[in-house]
């Protein structure tokens, strides 16, 4: 009985480990694959359940692989870590999923589609833009009162800051000044 019902596939930068086992639990594939391997791989398996860790491209390869028939579950990393029996590495990873995905108790992530991703992408890409945003404004605020200056907490208190750092505004800063201790404007920059 050396056909595969269950795999674990542990994802990786370049080099994708797997592990595979039979009905009764005993290993029938161990190996490494390549990115372009993977697809090759899993469209010669017969039909089988195969177990991901949710990380990034996670997703995209459970489409793929689910292209060619397989039962693809996702599962997240810490409810998989119990499964690893010695020490961590991708061969001891891809055994650990193939064992976690099988435990009748595991939660699974579901597979998102392309048109999820993108929208996620964007909010998290905004999500980004707005923290960044917000740690300049602290930036500026909390240099700005090393000097004394003052301003309301938020978008709109900065605003008087920028006012001030554009020259609007008559303000005591002293001169900027480089490693070498000359002015901003000498040939130093």
């Amino acid at each position: 009985m050396n056909e595969v019902t269950t795999i674990g596939l542990d994802l990786a930068k370049n080099v994708f480990q797997v592990h595979g086992v039979d009905a009764s639990g005993r290993a029938v594939v161990c190996r490494q694959l390549t990115r372009s391997q993977v697809v090759p791989f899993f469209e010669k398996q017969a039909a089988c359940l195969v177990g991901i860790e949710a990380c990034a491209t996670s997703h995209h390869w459970a489409r793929e692989i689910a292209k060619f028939g397989h039962d693809v579950r996702l599962m997240p990393a810490r409810y998989v870590k119990p499964y690893v029996k010695r020490n961590k590495n991708d061969a001891a990873d891809a055994e650990a999923i193939c064992e976690a995905v099988t435990r009748p108790t595991m939660r699974f992530v579901e597979v998102k589609t392309e048109e999820q991703q993108s929208v996620l992408m964007l909010h998290r890409t905004r999500q980004l833009f707005v923290r960044q945003r917000t740690t300049l404004i602290n930036a500026i605020r909390a240099h700005l009162a090393e000097f004394g200056i003052i301003a309301g907490i938020g978008r709109n208190g900065v605003e008087r800051l920028l006012l001030l750092i554009d020259g609007w505004m008559s303000v005591s800063l002293p001169p900027q000044r480089n490693a070498c201790g000359h002015c901003r404007l000498s040939s130093c920059w």
